[in-house]
């Protein structure tokens, strides 16, 4: 019987999961990140400034909706002034956590602190905006696998859609992350970790280590603007990294929802319009691309184009052995689009 994967009907609707504005340390507005995304295909933004929640909901509108979301910050050793004790910036070990809102209404900021973890550069001047509950203590941050863990799992509890975030530009290895308990998903492209020239900007890698302690969790990928450089500009963040969301309307339940199902994939240019199983194989329909591979545990199998030419589809076999397995496209630019893990055992109940 055919899966599909992707589901059949619905529409794609391309979003940036990871966005920086003048809320937090972004130079551009919420409005101006709206227009510039929008001119460029763009149908979603999740809105994820430093330690501070905001809703954008003026900007929602029939062809846009702006999604309520947080980052938040773990470094080892922080101190009262925001700087770990005794390092520098680029030696800060820690974890950077996403939370995005699954219901519009949802305004409360969980896991709040009045005092510690400061609200970066413009941040502190919009803390008096932020709703939470007062009955709750202040919540202190433990950058531990437990304390991170825990972060997560009152994310889930309290309906946010929980991502790990860019773990080689927080120094993070195979004992951190693997430890981590409660995320949704993994940022498998980061555009500003990219431009660095961290190799784990765009980390397979890290997503595998991640599914096959059988955590089934899905991937993400967003620019992480700050635009810092101007647009257009080959260092600027904007436009590289993206989520394909594929939902029956673009609103913003639908939106979360068919994240929360798993419903997307991640590209820095590729398009992947069709993804379905059927009798021990995988399809896939694509756009005109160099390569399309399956990675099924530690068994790869590759479709190439013939020179000058290119493909646009795919079949692989999959077994029951393999435990999971997820397609990558490359196009000749050596851009990548990357589906969700699917797990053998979900896939025949």
């Amino acid at each position: 019987m055919k899966k599909y994967l992707l589901p059949k009907d619905g529409n794609f609707y391309k979003t940036n999961l990871h966005c920086h504005s003048t809320y937090s340390d972004g130079t551009l507005t919420p409005q101006e990140l709206k227009d510039v995304y929008s001119e460029r295909g763009y149908s979603a933004i999740a809105f994820t400034d430093h330690n501070i929640m905001i809703p954008h909901h003026e900007l929602t509108d029939e062809n846009f909706v702006a999604l309520t979301g947080i980052e938040y910050d773990f470094y080892q050793g922080w101190n009262a002034d925001f700087i770990p004790d005794g390092k520098t910036w680029y030696t800060w070990k820690g974890c950077h956590v996403n939370f995005i809102a699954l219901d519009p209404e949802n305004d409360i900021q969980p896991c709040y602190h009045s005092k510690k973890y400061p609200m970066i550069k413009n941040g502190e001047k919009y803390r008096h905006l932020v709703k939470y509950d007062k009955s709750l203590p202040d919540y202190e941050r433990d950058y531990s696998p437990e304390g991170v863990s825990d972060l997560m799992q009152i994310g889930r509890k309290n309906g946010f859609f929980v991502v790990y975030n860019h773990p080689a530009w927080n120094l993070e290895n195979y004992n951190d992350y693997t430890n981590y308990h409660g995320m949704h998903a993994v940022e498998l492209m980061n555009s500003g970790c990219i431009l660095e020239g961290h190799l784990g900007g765009y980390c397979p890698h890290v997503y595998d280590d991640i599914l096959r302690t059988g955590k089934n969790v899905s991937c993400v990928a967003g620019d992480d603007n700050h635009n810092y450089k101007p647009l257009g500009n080959f260092l600027d963040e904007s436009f590289k990294s993206f989520t394909m969301i594929k939902a029956e309307k673009l609103t913003y339940k639908d939106l979360t929802n068919a994240l929360i199902n798993g419903n997307t994939y991640v590209s820095q240019g590729p398009e992947i319009y069709e993804l379905y199983y059927e009798d021990g194989k995988v399809y896939i329909e694509c756009s005109a691309a160099l390569k399309v591979f399956v990675s099924s545990g530690s068994r790869r199998t590759s479709v190439v184009a013939d020179e000058n030419a290119s493909i646009t589809h795919a079949e692989f076999k999959v077994l029951e052995e393999d435990d999971y397995f997820r397609l990558t496209v490359i196009d000749k630019d050596g851009k990548c689009a990357n589906t969700n893990a699917y797990f053998i055992k979900d896939l025949l109940k």
